[in-house]
């Protein structure tokens, strides 16, 4: 079979409503910030969950200064220590905020009875790599700094985000990883973007789909990397990169068999496994990039979040992991 003729097969509740969602052009990033308020319609409006109280503080940020806001959520009735999710929304870097992610960000707060902290991080490409990323782990920091205050167990901290948002969290494990900070207990990537060189075979075989295909990765990449020499690039811009992945914390990856980001994600999960990362992959079959979050009511949705939930509630309230070679616990 020739290139790019395989043929792909959407599922089916998603192919009813696939053709009337709106398509973003990165091309103009101001005019596509504008219309991505088209996405908040077609999802619909979203009620408040009343199990969760919900409050902004505004954080120092790493240079200059300036102010970062972060959109806490808590279980209203726990008055337990709580493990907590630093959360970053998606938007190819350059598109999104707080809003996005409202209603996902409650449901995991009542579902997985967690605190979940969302990170207003500065996006691209007027705040191009490492300028989001800083914030993640500002955000981290304070909150670790915090725990006490904030009832929130410093032990039981994870990270986590969709599309970019979990490359940032990706790429924060990384980094905390290599500077030694805050711990992190386990990250939660739901299909992240995670290399910028466009080499796998899912990268070129979709094309006008629904999420995005290589011509919007492209922009996006360039937006995030633009002040970015790609030769001689960190690996915390693009964690595909990354050449060792031990003493990551154990993971949940998610992706979706029709999305640019698949095989990526394919090659994360089993460069975590061979090093010996606690990880956890699947890949839904019939599904574009975010379609949970864009189509909530088709079954297929329905069960992503639910495995969602349960994965994450078993992640923060488990006892991890032992090692059965005789070491200490993961």
């Amino acid at each position: 079979m020739e290139k790019n003729t395989i043929p792909w097969y959407l599922d089916a509740q998603l192919a009813r409503v696939a053709h009337m969602m709106p398509l973003t052009d990165l091309t103009d990033y101001k005019k596509a910030r504008q219309e991505t308020e088209k996405f908040k319609t077609f999802v619909g409006k979203i009620a408040e969950d009343e199990r969760i109280s919900i409050s902004e503080k505004i954080i120092g940020a790493p240079e200059n200064n300036l102010e970062l806001r972060i959109r806490i959520y808590k279980p209203e009735q726990s008055k337990d220590i709580l493990p907590a999710l630093i959360y970053m929304h998606g938007g190819g870097f350059v598109l999104g905020d707080l809003e996005m992610e409202h209603a996902r960000c409650q449901k995991m707060a009542g579902d997985a009875e967690c605190m979940v902290i969302a990170v207003d991080f500065r996006l691209a490409p007027e705040h191009p790599f490492p300028c989001g990323l800083e914030d993640c782990y500002q955000a981290l920091c304070w909150v670790a700094e915090n725990a006490e205050t904030m009832q929130i167990d410093k032990d039981r901290i994870a990270v986590g985000g969709c599309s970019t948002g979990a490359t940032l969290a990706a790429a924060l494990a990384l980094m905390v990883r290599d500077k030694n900070g805050p711990a992190i207990s386990f990250q939660f990537l739901l299909y992240p973007a995670l290399d910028d060189r466009f080499e796998t075979p899912s990268m070129s075989a979709f094309k006008d789909i629904p999420g995005g295909d290589i011509s919007g990765a492209k922009l996006m990449w360039d937006y995030y990397l633009t002040d970015t020499d790609r030769k001689s690039m960190s690996y915390l811009a693009a964690p595909g990169r990354a050449n060792d992945l031990s003493g990551l914390p154990p993971t949940y990856l998610m992706t979706n068999d029709i999305d640019v980001c698949r095989d990526e994600a394919f090659d994360y999960a089993q460069r975590l496994l061979a090093v010996g990362v606690p990880t956890e992959f699947h890949c839904y079959a019939g599904a574009f990039h975010a379609f949970e979050f864009m189509v909530r009511t088709a079954d297929l949705s329905v069960k992503a979040l639910e495995q969602q939930m349960f994965v994450l509630r078993r992640a923060l309230h488990s006892s991890g992991y032992v090692n059965i070679r005789g070491k200490t616990d993961v």
